[in-house]
């Protein structure tokens, strides 16, 4: 019995160790990634280079979308590795659709070692979003289709898409008004 009280306590602290690492490196993740200095991001995710051409593309897209931190979730540990950080931002796209709504971004990081492996993003836009999104793509794809070239994949022009996108969604909300 005492064998097994000392391995349980052994853990603890590791344990314990383990989440406060893993939410240090997520809090310089969210940190990096919000202050829309490339740089300081590519860093935190050395460890990461699978994940860097999508994130650091978002990185951009959300910079020229204009997203502007409301709060930041607590920390939900979903293993010894993976941590979940709800971001809730203001931005421009919602905004072009005239949306009161602020979306809750969730970046799903996977921390090994105390380095970031792997990132990860959801969302949880609402379905007005991707009506716009797939009304611009059926009917202004000159708005997006060379802009939006390696979208999500490192892609070179991530401000051009945003703004793409942000102005098709303002034609989108006319189309919309004037079938009503």
């Amino acid at each position: 019995m005492l064998l097994l009280l000392t391995e349980c306590s052994e853990k603890r602290p590791t344990d314990s160790n383990t989440t406060l690492t893993n939410e240090t490196a997520a809090n310089q993740f969210v940190d990096a990634f919000y202050s829309f200095q490339r740089d300081s991001l590519e860093e935190v995710l050395s460890a990461a280079k699978e994940s860097q051409p999508n994130i650091l593309y978002y990185q951009k897209w959300a910079e020229c979308g204009h997203y502007k931190v409301l709060k930041r979730g607590e920390i939900i540990h979903k293993s010894d590795s993976i941590v979940l950080v709800p971001v809730t931002v203001k931005d421009d796209l919602m905004s072009a659709l005239e949306i009161d709504f602020n979306v809750t971004d969730t970046f799903h990081i996977a921390v090994i070692d105390g380095r970031i492996r792997s990132v990860d993003t959801s969302s949880n836009d609402p379905d007005r979003y991707y009506e716009a999104k797939e009304w611009v793509k059926n009917n202004l794809p000159e708005l997006i289709d060379t802009e939006c070239e390696g979208i999500w994949n490192g892609g070179p022009t991530p401000c051009e898409c945003i703004l793409g996108y942000i102005e098709g969604f303002r034609h989108y909300l006319k189309a919309q008004k004037g079938n009503t």
